[in-house]
């Protein structure tokens, strides 16, 4: 499977200066994380309800394989909303690696 990595400098803090690894995950593996999160009416099938960004967090804490030895990316600071989570521009960065090497377009995420 295929693995990028992604080298961070302390633009984001130093807290996450460091390297990180990503690999692609298993069809069945983003098969369970978009079932997790999506709803569907069960006569029809239609969805009801998504939560993409629980499902982008998932892939990502899912496909992330190393991260500097202080451990600074948990799945619970990629879910978090408030000051303690990750900073956007580290989330968007690490999002499109995650993106790119599972095959997730934009549009994809989109229509879960």
């Amino acid at each position: 499977m295929k693995v990028e990595t992604v080298r961070v400098d302390e633009m984001f803090g130093k807290e996450y200066a460091g390297t990180y690894a990503f690999q692609e995950i298993s069809w069945g593996r983003r098969n369970r994380i978009i079932e997790k999160y999506v709803k569907y009416n069960r006569q029809t099938g239609e969805v009801i309800a998504t939560d993409n960004t629980s499902i982008q967090a998932e892939t990502m804490w899912a496909s992330l394989r190393t991260q500097p030895d202080h451990k600074p990316i948990t799945l619970e600071k990629l879910l978090c909303e408030d000051d303690n989570g990750l900073p956007i521009g580290l989330g968007e960065l690490f999002s499109k690696t995650v993106n790119r090497l599972n095959g997730l377009s934009v549009q994809e995420t989109k229509n879960c």
